[in-house]
């Protein structure tokens, strides 16, 4: 346990010294086995070759990239645009309405990216004009798509959730069963934060104009053809017509379909689409066999079954234990981004919780509305900086404060499905018992 305490120590200062993730992870959990193994050279590089190849030959790791293809196709074809739109046409009338259309749209355009940041800087783009048209103060404007952004690690389909799906060896279409019911509770507590801001302070959020439903209808025709990809993909995971991994390449190809025939392609958006999709399905597979070469080192220190005899010893209830990994993760939030939070802490907490009773499909969920919450909790959070980035003229503090009462409102969601399993669980266990 010892060398385990030290390894993280090391790996810490190398994050803090801004260091590439997954060079500090690979090198801590290289050299960790290496010290474990009693300084042999050719077992430590043995297992992470051994690492390198199996994660690379992983079928099942296709579907990352696939689904970072489709979003990218999705981004480029505007369907943010048409989602926004149609939400709009129905609360937009409404106090605070132009907020709440900001927040299903994030919602319904999350649902077929799968990406929190790139929502988040699509979304701004979309729907800060209208609010600002209309005079919504800055701070309420801001944080509707800060906060709605985050959703688009939870609403299947999810890299996150695939990641976690891939450190765990859980199964990914009972995940994006189980985060469906927990996001869209997500939805409707963030129009709870609209009204209550609207409530508080109704000169913050002016109603827009209202529209007739001859409107409403065309408006819900653009996004005709987003539902049916969406339910094309997830529909198919949900029977089991397909696998995570067939549904995957069956959206990019939806999608590249939907950009195709709206006249958003040609060689240089193409060109731009698959770098960007190849440099970040690299970067998210370095850190992916990293985060499993340091699982490797944290097992064999023992640092999980250190972990399980000191609840024991104290006499810990698992529920307590909970609440202590919940503390934690709220707490490495502040300082760490959602996806290195992610990658460091499930392999420590993972075995912890499993040996604890609680179900791994469960705290998968758990997992990602706290790394949901990290994305716009100071002084880190994310989903802030980007939307900070691409709306100059709004100061950071401006967005950290509009976002508390949505910050707040993930809270009580947390506290929801921790109290409430069945939240997460119900479709699970209802598609696949």
């Amino acid at each position: 346990m010892i060398a385990s305490i030290i390894g993280f120590a090391c790996l810490l200062i190398m994050v803090f010294l801004r260091l590439p993730l997954a060079f500090a992870m690979g090198v801590v959990g290289f050299f960790g086995f290496w010290y474990l193994v009693d300084y042999n050279w050719m077992a430590a590089m043995s297992m992470a070759a051994r690492r390198i190849i199996d994660t690379g030959q992983d079928y099942s790791l296709s579907v990352i990239p696939l689904f970072i293809l489709m979003g990218n196709f999705v981004t480029k074809a505007g369907l943010s645009k048409e989602l926004y739109q149609a939400c709009n046409a129905f609360v937009g009338h409404r106090k605070g309405g132009l907020s709440m259309s900001t927040i299903l749209a994030c919602g319904g355009f999350s649902a077929i990216c799968g990406s929190s940041l790139a929502t988040s800087a699509t979304m701004s783009k979309v729907a800060m004009p209208p609010m600002r048209k209309y005079g919504y103060s800055d701070g309420l404007a801001s944080a509707s798509i800060a906060a709605g952004g985050t959703l688009g690690i939870l609403i299947p389909p999810s890299v996150m959730l695939v990641i976690y799906g891939l450190l765990t060896e859980s199964s990914i279409r009972e995940l994006f069963a189980a985060g469906f019911i927990p996001g869209v509770l997500g939805i409707v507590l963030y129009l709870m934060a609209v009204r209550w801001v609207v409530y508080r302070d109704p000169t913050s959020a002016p109603p827009g104009e209202r529209m007739s439903w001859k409107e409403r209808l065309i408006a819900l025709k653009g996004i005709a053809s987003t539902i049916m990809l969406f339910v094309l993909v997830m529909g198919g995971i949900y029977i089991g017509a397909f696998t995570p991994t067939e549904a995957a390449g069956i959206g990019a190809c939806g999608a590249f379909a939907l950009a195709f025939f709206r006249g958003a392609l040609n060689y240089q958006v193409m060109r731009e689409i698959l770098l960007d999709t190849a440099k970040t399905s690299a970067a998210l597979f370095a850190v992916v066999i990293s985060a499993l070469i340091l699982s490797n080192f944290v097992n064999r220190a023992g640092l999980p079954d250190a972990l399980i005899e000191m609840i024991v010893a104290v006499e810990m209830s698992p529920y307590l234990a909970m609440a202590v990994i919940l503390m934690i993760y709220i707490l490495l939030g502040c300082v760490f981004e959602s996806m290195s939070m992610m990658l460091l802490t499930v392999p420590i907490f993972f075995p912890v919780v499993v040996q604890m009773g609680f179900d791994p499909i469960w705290f998968g969920i758990v997992v990602v509305v706290v790394t949901e919450i990290s994305l716009i909790t100071p002084p880190v959070g994310l989903n802030v900086f980007v939307l900070s980035g691409v709306i100059k003229d709004i100061k950071t503090s401006t967005i950290f404060k509009g976002v508390v009462p949505f910050w707040v409102a993930d809270m009580v969601r947390l506290a929801i499905i921790v109290l409430i399993p069945g939240v997460a669980l119900l479709l699970p266990q209802i598609m696949y018992s």
